[in-house]
């Protein structure tokens, strides 16, 4: 155990970004960004403070350890209007396998509404339309090493779309949780998201026609030519955070978390959130996200959740959660998700 995790805190500070906020950002520097879009109304209203506490399907995204903790299968889904006109939407399922582990898929998406193909000669429209997309598709491995320590792997393939160009790549995210008898049961987590293959543009778009040398007299004008297209990373992040329980009794809970982030794309900053729970049954959250990055925007969230037991079977627990994330100067974001235990 040991040695996996230092070779997993070597591999999570291999990267170029420069520590404590030195240097540049290096923001707008790589693909597949809607993989950094946080999922799960329960997260996101404490703030994306949940490395370590991935109590629920979303474990899949936010660490892929916190899935062997599941005692019962779970499905998940969720929905968001994101910025800019689009749509975020995540499903995860979650199967515990008694001794063998705990598997689980997952799906990752954004969309956009048809636009208008426009040139210059066409500024109202070619008649044509196109669309941009991005989306994911993973499966996972959790296992219990021992009765406090977790592991956990998540596998997927990652694809956008612009019109006719398109661009792939597959990555894996690796995650732990250590729970300790420390303050209120503190429990320890530590992920990194998103290690794979760059991404790179191909297809018809890029095709042009064209001459060699417009000088010469009789030149084919038709000559085809493809526009050579650069390889992007992809987000690799990597996190840790600590949860604890400072107060608890038969009714109530209050649960605290907090995460420092070590991102390839941007400055160091820190997720802090927190959770007061009656019964199970009603859930209450507020924290704040990017703590200490330089010009953020918003960071404040907040939200709740209802659970209950469903009418079909006793064994059988339904929850909605609902967050609002402050996004600044950008649109809010309303966050909704909906599971069912079983």
């Amino acid at each position: 155990m040991k040695t996996f995790l230092l070779c997993f805190l070597v591999a999570a500070f291999s990267t170029q970004t420069p520590l404590f906020g030195q240097g540049v950002s290096k923001t707008g520097t790589v693909a597949a960004t809607f993989l950094e879009i946080p999922v799960g109304a329960s997260a996101v209203g404490m703030g994306s403070a949940f490395v370590s506490l991935a109590n629920d399907a979303t474990a899949l995204y936010w660490n892929p350890a916190g899935s062997a903790w599941l005692a019962q299968s779970e499905v998940l889904a969720m929905h968001t209007n994101w910025i800019a006109d689009t749509r975020f939407d995540y499903a995860s399922l979650v199967l515990p396998l008694e001794d063998f582990g705990t598997l689980g898929v997952n799906f990752t998406s954004l969309n956009m509404d048809d636009m208008k193909v426009t040139t210059v000669e066409k500024p109202e429209g070619t008649g044509e339309y196109f669309s941009a997309g991005d989306f994911a598709v993973g499966v996972s491995y959790a296992h219990r090493l021992t009765d406090r320590f977790t592991i956990g792997f998540n596998v997927k393939y990652i694809q956008q779309t612009i019109w006719h160009e398109s661009a792939n790549a597959f990555a894996v995210d690796v995650g732990t949780i250590f729970r300790t008898d420390l303050i209120g049961g503190l429990t320890i987590g530590a992920t990194l998201t998103n290690f794979g293959t760059p991404m790179k543009m191909t297809g018809r778009d890029a095709r042009q026609f064209g001459m060699l040398d417009p000088t010469k007299q009789g030149t084919n004008s038709q000559i085809p030519q493809d526009i050579e297209m650069d390889s992007w990373d992809l987000p690799l992040l990597f996190q840790i955070g600590v949860s604890t329980t400072p107060f608890k009794t038969d009714n109530y809970r209050l649960t605290i978390a907090a995460d420092a982030l070590h991102p390839n794309d941007n400055y160091e900053s820190v997720n802090v959130g927190g959770e007061f729970a009656f019964q199970d049954v009603l859930f209450l959250r507020g924290g704040y996200n990017a703590l200490g990055l330089p010009d953020r925007e918003g960071g404040a969230s907040f939200g709740f959740g209802l659970s209950s037991n469903s009418f079909l079977s006793s064994s059988t627990t339904v929850r909605f959660d609902y967050a609002y994330r402050d996004m600044g100067r950008l649109s809010n974001i309303n966050v909704m998700s909906l599971s069912v235990r079983f």
